[in-house]
């Protein structure tokens, strides 16, 4: 049986947007970003990155890119800065240029004393770093970042995600980044595009798509099994559809829910119920993909 991993993907990015490849574990992310970057060829259709079709005129769009995989680009047994000049010079840079470049590099990426050490003597979060200048030592318009941050605990994923924001800011740099991190994909893009099942699902902003959902999660938990029926026929004055009830708890969707507490606190405590505790969730990019999709995003683990 053949199975496609990319069977319709269809999107336009602009100049100096950070989009985010949003999906599960195989849902077609990183055959896309193969495709897109010249290292798998597509079997049918067409995509042009920079002006360049991907098919026709790969070196073109090679000397426009950087791209940064899952596993990383530096490794071995040269020193990180022999390999980032090393690099640079393949794409045509002369030796003095190549290492102004990168050495500007590393101490924009807080990397400054790394010059003279080998990469696997590096932490995770700086080895994730060094991998970025790597990709990023020639100048390209565009930077591909497969998984940038897989592996690498919060605070080192945090600094990444700062050091991303400020390649855009500082450079005007287009940034595609492949992820299963709901909260990166929140927090950095600028428009997200949902990958399932080898397919684009959707692509919108990160406010824009969960604007689809019907309105923010209302939970409330009551003090006794007497007051849920009550509970349930104020919340469902407001709600969008029926309230759902487990044991004490009563959640429902209530469009700009923030304005309606004061007024559901209220009628709760007229109707002779006692509020426990009253939770208001924003919904969240995975509410997206289960709307979309029917699972959760993190069952696709």
């Amino acid at each position: 049986m053949t199975v496609d991993a990319v069977a319709d993907a269809s999107f336009e990015v602009a100049e100096g947007e950070i989009v985010s490849f949003l999906g599960p574990n195989g849902a077609g992310k990183t055959t896309t970003l193969r495709m897109l970057t010249t290292l798998a060829r597509p079997t049918s259709g067409e995509a042009r990155v920079a002006g360049h079709d991907v098919a026709t005129q790969p070196r073109e769009v090679r000397k426009r890119i950087g791209y940064v995989s899952q596993s990383g680009s530096a490794g071995g047994f040269a020193k990180a800065g022999d390999e980032l000049v090393d690099r640079a010079m393949l794409y045509g840079l002369d030796a003095a240029t190549a290492t102004r470049r990168a050495r500007a590099l590393l101490e924009r990426l807080d990397l400054p004393d790394v010059w003279a050490r080998v990469p696997r003597s590096l932490s995770g979060g700086q080895r994730r770093r060094l991998d970025v200048v790597m990709g990023l030592v020639h100048q390209p318009h565009l930077l591909f970042l497969d998984e940038p941050t897989a592996g690498l605990d919060p605070q080192a994923r945090a600094n990444l995600w700062a050091h991303i924001r400020d390649l855009r800011e500082e450079y005007g740099m287009t940034v595609f980044l492949t992820t299963h991190y709901l909260d990166e994909a929140d927090a950095l893009s600028d428009r997200v595009i949902i990958f399932d099942h080898g397919r684009v699902v959707t692509a919108d902003t990160p406010g824009g798509l969960k604007d689809r959902i019907s309105g923010d999660l209302v939970e409330m938990e009551v003090a006794d099994p007497a007051q849920v029926d009550a509970a349930v026929r104020i919340l469902e004055k407001s709600a969008v559809e029926r309230p759902t009830v487990n044991g004490l708890w009563i959640a429902g969707r209530v469009h700009r829910a923030a304005t309606v507490l004061p007024g559901l606190v209220r009628d709760v405590g007229a109707a002779g119920a006692e509020l426990v505790s009253l939770e208001l969730r924003r919904p969240a990019l995975d509410d997206v993909f289960l709307t979309l999709t029917g699972r959760s995003l993190r069952e696709s683990h």
